[in-house]
């Protein structure tokens, strides 16, 4: 039996989004975006602002900003789960659709994009908003990695 596969990413900016369209494409999976209710400004992006909604959202652990729209998973074995990184780690938004889902028998792979940050422990920190699911460890993905690049990261994942 084949995997059912799904990519959700969450993107302010578009690089994200970008990434997450070329891999949807190499692996042959649904595309589904972990969009706020809110959208992100630019003034809601500078990190240099104490004050910005993502400094806050970056300093209260317990924020959970409202989705738009719930995306069900269901019908997937596998979702891949893109986001930027924001100091080291996924913007609150990703942990909002974590745990809003039921991740019993359901894989999830991390992806996540930078411009200038490494990647911390992002995807082990996640673990505890989908504790039911099985990880698999994912990686940095730089923003212009190629369709053929992706697709053999996928697959060497043996999902």
């Amino acid at each position: 039996m084949s995997k059912r596969m799904l990519v959700t990413y969450f993107s302010a900016t578009g690089t994200t989004r970008e990434v997450a369209e070329r891999l949807a494409h190499a692996i042959g999976a649904d595309l589904k975006e972990i969009e706020p209710a809110e959208p992100y400004t630019a003034a809601d992006l500078d990190w240099r602002d104490s004050g910005s909604r993502s400094s806050v959202e970056h300093r209260d652990r317990a924020i959970r900003p409202a989705l738009k729209t719930p995306i069900d998973v269901n019908d997937y074995d596998v979702v891949f789960v893109g986001y930027p990184l924001w100091w080291e780690t996924a913007p609150r938004a990703v942990r909002t659709f974590l745990e809003s889902e039921d991740w019993a028998g359901k894989t999830i792979v991390t992806f996540a994009t930078s411009g200038s940050s490494t990647r911390g422990a992002d995807g082990v920190q996640l673990h505890d908003s989908a504790p039911a699911a099985h990880w698999v460890p994912g990686r940095r993905v730089g923003a212009n990695e190629s369709e053929a690049k992706l697709a053999k990261w996928a697959e060497g994942l043996a999902l």
